[in-house]
């Protein structure tokens, strides 16, 4: 069974005062058309941004906000979004600073999305990680709030075709891949390696993380040990 998050996302008539819609961002529809997802920023004192996510349903009605209770580190970013192709799945990718980003898995209910995972599927992803002989001599970095140096996790692109192109006959709507990349930036072992598009799979039937066979190779060539001078 997943972990799900005892969090309900709040139900209101829509975004508070303040937050206005952002009309550089994408409005994102579900496959099925039910469900459309809207991004509203609102100006701090400080002249930052706060953003909010939004669903509704097709005639703008049923508002659910995506993210409450989340804090300030989020200012400033919009994000992106992917539908699983059944529409019951929606990933967000949040950008959290110069570098990094992380991915939030979201299970739907009628019209609403809540949280799928206690913790981000960005960090899940993380710690899978740190479990693979990938990380040999790696290591997180516990006075990093994110735990390593740019940490980048992405949405390898497909999950809308259940990642046709890569080659796969996955059952529909079964697995997000994603990909997971960082630097050693500031380390005093200047032969620790780094990562770049390492990928793994997230499998949304059992919530668990795995490497398929086929993607040995390509996760041989995301690791990289710097030549010893």
């Amino acid at each position: 069974m997943l972990a799900v998050a005892t969090v309900a996302p709040a139900s209101a008539d829509g975004p508070r005062a303040g937050f206005k819609l952002d009309q550089e961002a994408t409005v994102f529809t579900s496959p099925d058309q039910k469900i459309r997802l809207e991004q509203y920023a609102k100006e701090t004192k400080d002249r930052g941004l706060l953003f909010q996510f939004w669903t509704f349903d097709a005639d703008h009605r049923h508002a659910f906000l995506l993210n409450p209770r989340e804090g300030d580190d989020l200012a400033g970013y919009s994000a992106g979004f992917r539908f699983s192709p059944d529409s019951q799945w929606l990933v967000r990718m949040q950008k959290l600073g110069s570098g990094s980003q992380t991915l939030f898995l979201y299970h739907r209910n009628g019209y609403r999305f809540s949280a799928a995972t206690k913790k981000p599927l960005g960090d899940l992803a993380w710690d899978y990680f740190f479990t693979t002989p990938a990380s040999k001599k790696m290591h997180r970095d516990p006075e990093n709030p994110y735990g390593l140096d740019h940490a980048f996790v992405a949405l390898v692109k497909g999950m809308e075709e259940n990642y046709a192109w890569m080659g796969q006959h996955w059952p529909d709507s079964r697995y997000v891949v994603v990909s997971l990349s960082f630097d050693m930036q500031g380390e005093d072992d200047k032969t620790a390696p780094w990562i770049e598009d390492w990928h793994c799979v997230y499998d949304l039937k059992t919530g668990a993380f795995s490497v398929p066979p086929d993607f040995a190779d390509h996760n041989a060539k995301a690791v990289t040990y710097p030549q010893p001078k």
